[in-house]
């Protein structure tokens, strides 16, 4: 990956694109730290740069566009259904930006066009509603859903029956399941390992695989992570933790309660790592936890 500053283009100079095996990927246009709350009305200019021809070599429009103070950073897809600058922690790795160029579809594009009318059988109502509108909130081009079900209705078995969904239909990569107490991680995991879909006769393990995160290590070959929050956000911190922290609710943790430190990036770990992040029951007392871990993935 290579970003040339001050690159000609026919409409004047491009403040940095973006290079990818020499392919021009992507458009940063830089603004000042004071610009950080008007960053959206030099959309229009970062887009005609985008469809600009650039000087030396011949080019399409470029698909990846970002507006930059340096604190804050907002990003695009054009070719998305419903194209709309999002905030984003910091810049995608140069690798992901080529994986992306290269798709016939981006994953918004896909939410919106590839997931077919949801079986109903073996399904109760409660349940088809919740997985019906959920997926009907991705396709407006809403990122943020809140699902909302009595105790005993089944929100586990919703959840995995959407994470499915969206595995083998949207064709996503990896799908983290957040919980707040292990015994919550392991029951999930429980449940996703005896999962069987309605049109396979094969195991949700025999299709994708299931990780639970226990230690610092993430492998890179699950489609499923299930983590604690507080084990999530010390990896993300780069911190060893405390193994007790897992065992209860974060909420009766004082540790937990007060303000927790900003992460960090953590290269191992980027924030397009997961496309979409599912959390369970996460108590609003360390919503300031789970914020930030959602905050810095570049996720659903």
């Amino acid at each position: 990956g290579v970003a040339v500053r001050e690159y000609p283009t026919d409409t004047g100079p491009a403040d940095y694109v973006l290079f990818v095996n020499s392919l021009p990927v992507g458009i940063i246009e830089a603004k000042a730290e004071d610009q950080g709350g008007r960053l959206h009305v030099h959309e229009e200019q970062v887009q005609e740069y985008a469809q600009a021809q650039l000087k030396y070599i011949s080019s399409s429009s470029i698909p990846f566009l970002y507006l930059s103070t340096g604190v804050i950073t907002k990003f695009t897809d054009t070719r998305d259904v419903h194209p709309r600058y999002r905030e984003v922690f910091t810049f995608h790795r140069p690798e992901t930006l080529l994986k992306w160029y290269r798709q016939d579809a981006s994953i918004r594009t896909r939410m919106h066009h590839n997931i077919p009318a949801l079986d109903h059988t073996g399904l109760r109502d409660c349940q088809i509603d919740a997985i019906t509108n959920l997926e009907k909130s991705f396709k407006d081009a809403k990122p943020r859903a809140l699902v909302q079900m009595a105790t005993g209705s089944g929100k586990t078995f919703t959840a995995i029956t959407s994470v499915y969904r969206l595995l083998k239909h949207v064709k996503a990569e990896r799908i983290l399941f957040l919980v707040d107490t292990r015994n919550l991680g392991e029951q999930a995991e429980g449940e996703f390992r005896k999962y069987q879909p309605q049109d396979d006769n094969r195991l949700f393990p025999e299709l994708y695989g299931v990780h639970r995160l226990t230690s610092s290590n993430v492998p890179q070959d699950s489609q499923v992570y299930i983590s604690t929050i507080q084990r999530l956000y010390s990896i993300l911190k780069g911190e060893e933790m405390d193994e007790s922290a897992e065992e209860a609710n974060p909420n009766e943790l004082k540790s937990f309660v007060k303000e927790p430190l900003p992460v960090v990036y953590n290269e191992r770990l980027p924030i397009e790592f997961f496309d979409f992040i599912v959390i369970d029951e996460c108590h609003r007392s360390i919503y300031n936890l789970w914020r930030q871990v959602l905050d810095y993935f570049d996720a659903f």
